[in-house]
């Protein structure tokens, strides 16, 4: 077998949780004897964090990864407008494209994640210029994200372009990875799909992120993306009511295009001793964090195109032996049951306020829950598992391509 290539918009050091994810997908596949690249931007994301990098590409190794970064587009602001995302969105893609085009002898396979939808591209141009065997690897609904949230409008030739892209992506994939079931149901009932479809779930890194013996603090916590998608104004403001009994901190981990707006809500509401910010944090220090927490907050919206997301801070929580207060429908309420380890709240600061003192006052349902969350993971998401099945896709796509 040739190497495997590995297309991304993100990687660390980003501290998003698809970095993490292709980071921990690229090493156990290395360690499992399958030749890896990883060809993602300098870092980026969040955007406006990162120094801006120039070079045309750097080439590196981590932990048996060959890393090969190239230039894209890098926004200055972190929450930067509709031109400079697409440029971020488009610039490296083409790039990748461009590289692929004289290196494409490398490869047996080529693995590209969506989102953004545009690092389908080099996957296209490989499969139909070359004859690669391609895997589209999708983790959400970018585009019906992109409508319900107001970025794109409904209906706009954006929309239109970008789906008839997306079209074309699932018309020419010879595998697509969907993160939930729900999300391949809602993929085929709205495109046609040639290629038959894996359950390839964010999982969680069991060795990493586990349960760290120490002191528990009054402290609940939200470690991800600071983003639209998340509820995050309503946790501060249940945090609000409840602090006349509680005295319950709320630690706000990351960054993204919504935290200055937090930060706003916080000091309006007079809550700056109450919801802290620590800003991104090692990856390595997160386990204690959320280990030394009571509880994990997952607040997606409730929206019907969020019904499909499990979001990877919920695995994470469940590692490192803490419950969590969800909202919205779907997959995350599925995910509560079925574990044992959540409770899904309606989104207002009144109900996630009630669901969080029905779990502080009961120590003993909380490390029952902590428990199974634990033994749940460890036994259905453990990213070296996900990985080993990736591994026997692309053993069977080599020897059909051979």
């Amino acid at each position: 077998m040739k190497r495997v290539l590995i297309v991304s918009q993100h990687f660390p050091p980003e501290r998003s949780g698809n970095a993490s994810r292709i980071y921990d997908t690229a090493m156990h596949l290395a360690k499992m004897g399958v030749p890896v690249t990883v060809v993602a931007p300098h870092p980026t994301f969040p955007t406006g964090t990162f120094p801006r990098v120039w070079r045309p590409s750097e080439k590196t190794e981590v932990d048996g990864v060959e890393v090969i970064r190239l230039f894209g587009w890098q926004p200055k602001t972190r929450d930067p407008g509709f031109v400079s995302r697409m440029l971020y969105y488009l610039v490296f893609p083409l790039h990748v494209l461009l590289r692929f085009l004289v290196t494409a002898g490398r490869y047996d396979v080529i693995i590209t994640s969506t989102p953004p939808l545009f690092t389908g591209i080099p996957g296209v141009v490989a499969k139909r210029l070359f004859r690669k065997r391609w895997i589209l690897d999708i983790r959400d609904l970018w585009i019906d994200a992109s409508v319900s949230l107001g970025f794109v409008r409904e209906g706009s030739l954006y929309e239109r372009m970008s789906r008839r892209f997306e079209q074309l992506c699932l018309a020419n994939a010879d595998l697509v990875g969907v993160t939930t079931t729900e999300l391949g149901r809602r993929i085929a009932s709205r495109y046609r799909v040639a290629a038959p479809m894996e359950l390839m779930p964010n999982g969680v890194n069991t060795d990493l992120f586990r349960p760290v013996i120490g002191e528990k603090k009054r402290q609940i916590v939200y470690a991800g993306n600071i983003g639209h998608a998340q509820d995050l104004d309503k946790v501060a403001l249940a945090v609000k009511a409840m602090n006349g009994k509680y005295n319950l901190k709320f630690l706000i981990v990351g960054d993204g295009d919504i935290r200055g707006q937090l930060e706003q809500l916080v000091r309006a509401e007079d809550l700056a001793d109450w919801v802290l910010f620590p800003g991104v944090l090692p990856r390595e220090d997160i386990p204690r964090l959320l280990s030394e927490s009571l509880i994990g907050v997952a607040p997606l919206k409730k929206m019907a195109n969020l019904e499909y997301a499990a979001p990877t801070k919920a695995y994470e929580y469940m590692a490192c032996g803490i419950p969590f207060v969800g909202c919205g429908n779907g997959e995350i309420a599925h995910l509560a049951s079925e574990s044992g380890a959540g409770i899904i709240a309606d989104n207002t600061p009144e109900a996630i306020a009630r669901a969080l003192a029905s779990l502080i006052d009961n120590p003993e349902k909380m490390e029952e829950m902590g428990r199974q969350g634990r033994a749940y993971v460890a036994k259905n998401y453990d990213r070296k598992t996900v990985a080993r099945k990736l591994k026997q896709q692309i053993e069977r796509m080599a020897w059909k391509g051979a």
